[in-house]
């Protein structure tokens, strides 16, 4: 073998190697399942439960007034101011609660004959507010009467922030109860069994404004006359209180 043909040799096999070193070898892999499985998916029955409690109304919110009509504002103004001072000072001689201004009117009167307006005077008003113990009601509006009301615009009733406080908790707590029964009952007939509760919703326990009462000052004023009270009852309200459960089987 001449000298440049074991040259050439040599150098296309150091081509080959170095050629066969730039090819990447084939790679040979299989798929792996995930190591991480999806979360189960949880099987709920979602219920609600419901509850209405009932407590006395103990309260009595009351509201009354002193109307008067005459010829010259003046003249009814002071009138209206004058027996309304005489019934406030009644109001707090007898404690009671709240006692608030809620309405001060004066305003013309008129008469209308054949399309034309004459003034006949004015009538005035005062209204107060209060709040007194359901079995006070009666009395205490029958001696407003005589310490100069003429009007009683309202009365209505209510429990007291305490007992209606503790009315919402536990009408809560029979709320719940009554909706765990109830997911109870529904996955023993199907044959399952439930796990564990996995979500809570609180709907609330409201309090629905009780019925007012209107006293009518024809039936005060007979009563005074006849030297009995005006019967008041508070009668009773109601809390209601609502629970959402999410249960898993």
């Amino acid at each position: 073998m001449g000298q440049w043909q074991a040259l050439a040799i040599a150098v296309g096999s150091i081509g080959a190697i170095g050629w066969g070193m730039m090819v990447p070898p084939t790679v040979s892999a299989q798929l792996r399942p995930s190591s991480s499985q999806p979360a189960p998916m949880f099987r709920t029955l979602t219920v609600t439960g419901q509850c209405t409690e009932k407590i006395p109304a103990t309260l009595a919110n009351i509201q009354l007034g002193v109307e008067a009509q005459g010829k010259t504002a003046q003249q009814v103004q002071q009138e209206v101011a004058k027996r309304s001072a005489s019934v406030v000072a009644f109001l707090k001689s007898r404690n009671v609660e709240k006692l608030q201004t809620t309405g001060i009117n004066l305003n013309p009167q008129y008469d209308y004959n054949n399309g034309k307006q004459t003034l006949k005077g004015y009538q005035a008003s005062n209204t107060v507010s209060f709040r007194v113990p359901t079995g006070q009601a009666g009395v205490i509006m029958d001696d407003a009467v005589k310490a100069g009301a003429s009007r009683i615009d309202n009365v209505s009733f209510a429990a007291t922030d305490q007992a209606i406080s503790d009315a919402q908790k536990v009408a809560l707590g029979k709320a719940t109860k009554d909706a765990q029964e109830q997911g109870a009952a529904v996955l023993s007939t199907l044959g399952l069994t439930p796990k564990e509760i996995v979500s809570i919703q609180l709907n609330g326990a409201n309090v629905p404004p009780p019925v007012p009462y209107v006293a009518k000052v024809s039936t005060l004023e007979a009563r005074t006359a006849d030297a009995s009270s005006t019967p008041v009852e508070g009668g009773e309200q109601s809390v209601q209180a609502s629970v959402t459960l999410q249960i898993s089987y």
